[in-house]
């Protein structure tokens, strides 16, 4: 009997492919597109695009609405992260309570064994390794994801490159403009910028102090919520002949602390919210501390519900909210949010 495989269906060429390549490979293709915000025209003409991909297989797409479930986990998450003066990660915890999640729990109603999606990485049912595509690996985004759900998880793509997925896709008449289509931006309801998103919720132009990293003032700035930690612009520092960052932000007095680069140096820091996909207290690998960064070594010791973990090379910029993912080689082995 053929393995029932559900695919998060967005209308990209992504997903697109990896529906079309799981069918190849003889598995019983369901999709579903799901709805995590209101922006408006977006999900009609997505979700008109998934069902051309449904017509093409011959497959049953759903239309599963998880908006109220986004906004609980996902959204509002990001908003509060801002307002406490943090640098969150939205799409770590939309793969972890939503992706990987919600989607996993409409498979089990459909009666899917596998979940599939058009991510770029890849999986053995216990670990999740770095795809072949450097320049689209993502891996790190998925370090936060449930262990449980790991044996369930297929992704066709991660021994594929992008411009060959394109291409593919655009040798199939009828999907031809999926191939040449728009990427769609790294957070889905983020149309311009953070600050557009922010100003909806709260007042951001709040000018204020600007401190050295001896508590003295040295400048303004035009709110604290415009910043994030190793930000170089934005503000005013007087007199400085040198570049100054950010190197802190203090919300509840709206002041940030700027300072040269190499006071954004850090060789030692603590994450929570630990997810490891194998029994580890103790451990040497190598962490990523944002997702463009190269991984460096560390030794890391797990302490009750915090990890500390220390570095044998800097680096730069470290920003609490965001997301550390640590690996053996290109094996994910789980991560944790910078605190």
């Amino acid at each position: 009997m053929k393995k029932k495989v559900l695919v998060g269906m967005s209308g990209g060429v992504d997903s697109t492919v990896t529906s079309i390549l799981l069918q190849k490979e003889g598995y019983e293709v369901e999709g579903v597109y799901m709805k995590l915000h209101h922006k408006p025209g977006y999900h009609e003409e997505n979700f008109t695009k998934a069902q051309r991909v449904g017509e093409y297989l011959g497959v049953k797409v759903h239309f599963l609405d998880l908006s109220e479930e986004f906004k609980n986990n996902v959204y509002d998450y990001f908003v509060e992260s801002y307002k406490e003066g943090l640098t969150p990660n939205p799409c770590v915890m939309c793969n972890r309570t939503i992706k990987f999640g919600q989607m996993v729990d409409f498979a089990d109603t459909v009666g899917a064994d596998y979940v599939a999606t058009g991510h770029y990485i890849k999986c053995d049912g216990d670990f999740i390794y770095m795809a072949e595509d450097p320049n689209k690996d993502q891996s790190y985004f998925l370090c936060e994801v449930k262990k449980e759900v790991l044996p369930r998880l297929i992704f066709p793509l991660g021994t594929w490159v992008k411009d060959d997925v394109k291409a593919y896709a655009a040798n199939i008449e009828v999907l031809k403009d999926f191939a040449t289509q728009k990427e769609s931006s790294e957070i889905c309801f983020v149309e311009n910028t953070y600050d557009e998103v922010l100003s909806k919720h709260m007042k951001i132009d709040m000018p204020g102090e600007t401190l050295d990293t001896e508590g003295n003032v040295v400048g303004t700035h035009k709110g604290y919520m415009h910043y994030t930690i190793g930000k170089r612009k934005g503000f005013f520092v007087n007199g400085a002949h040198d570049p100054h960052f950010v190197l802190e932000i203090k919300p509840e007095t709206n002041q940030i602390v700027v300072g040269t680069k190499e006071k954004l140096e850090e060789n030692v820091f603590v994450v929570k919210q630990i997810n490891l996909f194998k029994d580890l207290t103790e451990f040497d690998c190598i962490v990523k501390v944002r997702y463009r960064t190269l991984a460096v070594p560390c030794h890391v010791v797990i302490d009750g519900e915090k990890a500390r973990v220390t570095l044998k090379e800097p680096v730069f910029g470290l920003a609490k909210g965001q997301i550390a993912a640590f690996y053996e080689k290109d094996k994910l082995i789980g991560g944790g949010v910078i605190c």
